[in-house]
């Protein structure tokens, strides 16, 4: 049977960045503040997108804002960021990015070449990803008030035929599958700022996750249980999410979660958890174990799937509670991101 895990509320005092990462104060302010005032006719646990009957035609919606710094970095921009973030978060609600809408919030004095570099660049993404952005907004703020640039997108897409995701439908048994190595957004984005004297080869993975779960959709469908693009908080904090919204627990096979020795060496010389750090480019998925091995298979042979694997499994107990087996034979509670470790990654 399924626990019923307790309601969250919010009674910090005011907000701080930590609010905005992902984690727990994350969580404590969208479902204990925003969510009773806004959703509360919501059924069920919110994901990244919600899907809605238009017209009698099912679509899928999802909104997201967008405001790294630096704004350019190994393997990618703030444009292309917001594109690929925007389909990817529909993709993982099983649906397919149609169209996209976003809005420019610009600081005075930015150089008019850099606002033509992101345009250009959100132009070629879109292109990749296959939708069309149809119009927007602009708005200027004072010198001093927007990092250079933030953008804001909306974006509507066609659900995905034969794919329902949803916590509730997840049981035990079923298999975590993670599409690729984990970490290297957040750490590019750590480093590309210069603070800490790093120097280092690893590039954003942000892209289009769409054709990943098109091809694990095709194959195995009816067995996809749910879906998330574990960004801010990483792979731990969407995990917890899972389960605290189905009641089950999930168990982790730390040797087999891909990490480039980059991005672990770098975690294990700021004391950070490559578990909390973002992704702009993966992709979890909990599928039927009757369904697993197809899944993993057809990952591994579409393009930028190589390297993904079964990390762990969901079981009834610990209810509400991730663990992971270590390389030493040990198990160890994979935890929500608590705190504030990397601002201002996407």
């Amino acid at each position: 049977m399924q626990a019923t895990l307790p309601r969250i509320r919010f009674r910090d005092p005011q907000i701080e960045m930590a609010h905005g990462a992902g984690g727990k104060a994350s969580r404590r302010l969208i479902e204990g503040l925003i969510v009773p005032l806004l959703c509360d006719s919501v059924p069920g646990p919110l994901g990244d997108a919600a899907h809605v009957m238009m017209n009698g035609a099912p679509l899928a919606i999802t909104t997201d804002s967008f405001v790294v710094t630096p704004l350019r970095f190994p393997g990618g921009s703030i444009g292309e960021l917001a594109v690929n973030g925007t389909v990817n978060d529909l993709a993982v609600s099983g649906a397919r990015a149609e169209t996209l809408v976003v809005t420019f919030i610009l600081e005075a004095g930015l150089p008019s070449q850099t606002l033509e570099a992101e345009v250009r660049a959100m132009g070629e993404a879109a292109r990749r990803a296959g939708v069309a952005i149809v119009g927007g907004d602009t708005k200027v703020v004072e010198h001093g008030k927007a990092d250079g640039m933030y953008i804001s997108s909306c974006g509507i897409g066609r659900l995905i035929e034969g794919v329902n995701v949803a916590p509730q439908s997840v049981r035990p048994g079923d298999r975590v599958l993670l599409s690729g190595p984990i970490g290297d957004h957040g750490i590019t984005i750590l480093l590309a700022r210069g603070e800490l004297g790093i120097e280092s080869d690893v590039r954003s993975d942000t892209r289009s996750v769409l054709p990943l779960v098109e091809a694990v959709a095709a194959a195995a469908g009816p067995g996809i249980r749910w879906m998330r693009d574990p960004t801010r908080g990483g792979v731990a904090t969407s995990l917890n999410e899972l389960v605290r919204d189905c009641g089950l627990g999930i168990h982790l096979s730390e040797d087999k979660i891909p990490v480039s020795d980059t991005v672990r060496g770098a975690c294990e010389l700021l004391g950070l958890e490559p578990l909390h750090i973002a992704n702009e480019g993966q992709f979890l998925a909990v599928v039927a174990p009757e369904y697993a091995g197809v899944a993993l298979a057809v990952l591994r042979a579409t393009p930028g799937g190589s390297a993904a694997e079964i990390i762990g499994e969901v079981r009834e107990q610990p209810a509400g509670a991730v663990l992971a087996s270590t390389l030493y034979g040990g198990t160890r509670v994979v935890d929500m991101l608590v705190g504030d470790p990397l601002p201002r990654i996407c």
